[in-house]
């Protein structure tokens, strides 16, 4: 089973448990109607999907109501304390959570207690609390943008804001700041670093790029690191090695972009359909390669 857990930008939302599906108008769970727009509900949108093309169960997600103050946070960390040593997964997702170390290293500690060893991916706030906690090694990726790579890579920041300047955000950096990021126990397993070229790197390097194909249009649009966390985690799910399944991704990603022929106001909800069939043509490309 895959797990997501993420929050919702709305500080009304109880936590919310269960199976996620996409439908016509939106995600759908607990029979409430979400938004795939960006955040956590686009990285779900994009799993579902890429789950149901690969064959595989629909994502189990966990998600609360916040809105950047932290309360929806915490009560889901607890929820997440007590239940998951006594639930069974294969990889583990955590998203847009309030970052909070004690909390994380609960939560942590919790999913290593978990039946079997599933797979563990963070991105965003979770990502930033694993490695402001010095658990980052215990994870198997990461999906920072440049930004957040330069974070990691900083071993005295406690917090993305205190990222040094030298330490530049810089495309042209990454392999650079990938290295000192392991070098000083700041990264998962693996790195899927986000960006106008998409590098998927480890302990050894960087271990492939992808930059093609290009639209200009979707740089500009928000949610499209969030479906390319997703698919990977479906993809990561379906058993596929971790940095094959970035690169898959990153290819997929892109190729939806591609199908949906955006423009500056195009929104994530319209790129999703797409997201099929950029993965029937990655894994094409991907055999024939």
């Amino acid at each position: 089973m895959l797990i997501i857990v993420g929050t919702l930008p709305d500080p009304q939302a109880p936590i919310l448990e269960g199976p996620v599906e996409m439908g016509a108008h939106g995600l759908r769970l607990g029979g409430r109607e979400i938004d795939p727009d960006r955040g956590t509900p686009a990285l779900l949108g994009a799993a579902a999907l890429a789950c149901e093309f690969l064959g595989l169960a629909a994502p189990h997600a966990f998600l609360v109501g916040d809105e950047g103050l932290g309360r929806g946070s915490r009560a889901l960390y607890a929820r997440l304390v007590d239940i998951l040593p006594q639930r069974r997964c294969s990889t583990l997702v955590f998203h847009y959570l309030q970052p909070d170390v004690d909390w994380h290293n609960k939560v942590l500690f919790a999913a290593q207690a978990m039946p079997g060893a599933p797979k563990l991916i963070a991105d965003a706030g979770f990502m930033y609390a694993a490695k402001m906690s010095g658990q980052a090694p215990a994870y198997d990726l990461f999906t920072p943008d440049a930004g957040e790579l330069a974070f990691l890579a900083d071993e005295d920041a406690p917090h993305p804001f205190y990222t040094r300047g030298f330490i530049l955000h810089d495309e042209n950096k990454v392999p650079e700041l990938a290295a000192r990021a392991y070098a000083h126990g700041n990264a998962a397993s693996c790195l899927m670093i986000k960006g106008g070229t998409d590098h998927v790197a480890g302990p050894q390097g960087i271990l492939g790029t992808v930059a093609e194909p290009s639209e200009e249009a979707m740089e500009a649009m928000g949610g499209t690191g969030d479906t390319l966390t997703g698919l990977v985690s479906a993809l990561v799910e379906s058993g596929l090695d971790i940095a094959e399944a970035a690169l898959l991704a990153a290819r997929a990603n892109r190729l939806a972009g591609q199908l949906t022929a955006p423009h500056p106001g195009t929104q994530i909800r319209e790129l999703l359909p797409h997201l099929p069939r950029a993965l029937e043509q990655a894994l094409s490309f991907s055999e024939s390669a």
